[in-house]
């Protein structure tokens, strides 16, 4: 991330807060696996979208108005000798220079600044339960600076969440983040592109797995966004399956929930398509009128739009599918009142995407769904799932599980959909099929 883009966000962040509050973001820590080894270690998002710091042990911390300096990051300092371990580390002079804060200090030299920073400040912006050590320090700090009340020094009298101001500033993204989410995206296409050209019966699903994966590390994607479905038959059913090791046999429909995270940015996609190539005449009755839904629902993503009306759109065209195929009877709109459609789709149509998966903002505002914006991102995802042995259900669709999903950017006009490069409409699909996977796409 640039400085100028860091700087912008941060100042954005300062107004908000106002001039007698501090605010207190730390990263994540580093969990580990097992004994000496480590998870994989990602920076919290709300601390990374401040500033672009990428090591554990660290806090940023926010005073609007302070002369001295509004933004203090305290951060590891370098250690040469874990260095030989673990590989470069910022250190104090490094990580002020990356993020462009006012000053830097060493990590063990917060529980010294803070009292004092706190002193005369009204309020402390943190997130309560994220870090339980740092809300036991917090809580610390407070008491030693209410001992100081007879030199008439005053205590923060409240810890306000953070998050509803600097989610409602993440939920807007700006240019830099939108080109971020097209690349994640676009690599995420080329690898479910690959993956419906590598499917045959015989299979597993670990291996097309594996063939996801291939594509997003040769174009440097190094992380999904989230553990990838790789679900054959009846499993697409299971709404978060991730075990990923059936055989795909002939016959069954294979639903691939999987998505790159591009510089800590996230792309979300489905895809659902047959094993051999073809679709049976259920799979396509089904599968078309998931993507009619997807249709009306994505028909909705405009600025103005309340953020129900694709998720109502696409109820209103699967209740009436459901009807028409004999899944569901009765009048449509009492089915709809009853839900009678969550027994085959339970979930919403969508949810924001951004640096987190199910990215952050709220979807109601002061108790009524809020309206869709320029710059929001989301996904459109409707799907059915009928369980194997489904009682009163046609034989012939039992076991077919279908979800289709794009990530949608509003814009002044139509929503440029960031993952329209995936296949969706089942005539391209089987036809991608059918072609011999090729020399891969460029990275």
């Amino acid at each position: 991330m640039s400085q100028k883009e860091l700087l912008r966000r941060r100042r954005r962040l300062l107004k908000a807060l106002g001039p007698t509050s501090v605010g207190v973001i730390a990263t994540s820590v580093v969990h580990y696996r097992n004994r000496d080894n480590a998870y994989p270690f990602r920076p919290d998002s709300d601390f990374y979208y401040l500033t672009g710091f990428p090591e554990p042990d660290a806090v940023l911390v926010l005073l609007p108005g302070r002369s001295e300096g509004e933004t203090l990051l305290f951060c590891r300092e370098r250690d040469p000798a874990k260095e030989q371990w673990t590989g470069p580390m910022n250190g104090i002079a490094g990580a002020k220079a990356s993020s462009g804060v006012d000053a830097a200090y060493p990590i063990e030299a917060l529980d010294e600044w803070m009292p004092t920073l706190l002193e005369d400040r009204t309020r402390i912006y943190h997130t309560l339960g994220r870090n339980a050590e740092l809300d036991t320090r917090i809580i610390g700090w407070i008491r030693q600076v209410r001992q100081k009340i007879r030199a008439g020094i005053r205590a923060p009298g409240e810890i306000v969440d953070l998050d509803r101001l600097l989610h409602e500033q993440r939920l807007i993204k700006d240019p830099a983040e939108a080109k971020r989410m097209r690349q994640a995206a676009r690599v995420s296409v080329r690898a479910h592109r690959r993956v419906m050209q590598t499917c045959r019966p015989g299979l597993w699903e670990y291996q097309l797995e594996a063939e996801f994966l291939h594509e997003l590390n040769r174009a440097g994607v190094r992380a999904t966004a989230y553990p990838s479905i790789v679900a054959a038959g009846a499993n697409a059913c299971i709404l978060h399956y991730s075990d990923n090791r059936a055989e795909v046999r002939d016959g069954d429909l294979v639903l691939v929930d999987a998505g790159g995270e591009f510089e800590y940015y996230a792309s979300d996609i489905t895809r659902t398509f047959p094993a051999n190539g073809r679709f049976s005449e259920p799979q396509r009755e089904i599968y078309d009128l998931v993507l009619k839904a997807q249709h009306a629902a994505i028909g909705l993503v405009r600025p103005g739009r309340r953020w129900n009306e694709p998720h109502d759109a696409a109820v209103q065209v699967i209740t009436k599918g459901l009807v028409a195929l004999g899944l569901l009877e009765g009048k449509v709109k009492d089915l709809i009142k009853g839900e009678a459609y969550k027994r085959f789709y339970p979930h919403r149509t969508g949810h924001w995407l951004g640096m987190d998966v199910h990215d952050v903002g709220e979807y109601k505002v002061e108790g009524e769904w809020r309206y869709l914006k320029p710059g929001m991102i989301l996904t459109v995802e409707p799907g059915l799932y009928i369980p194997r042995e489904a009682e009163g259900v046609p034989e012939k669709y039992w076991g077919i599980g279908v979800r289709i999903e794009d990530n949608c950017l509003v814009t002044e006009a139509e929503p440029e959909i960031l993952t329209a490069g995936a296949p969706k409409d089942p005539v391209e699909i089987e036809a991608l099929m059918a072609k011999p996977r090729g020399k891969a796409e460029s990275a």
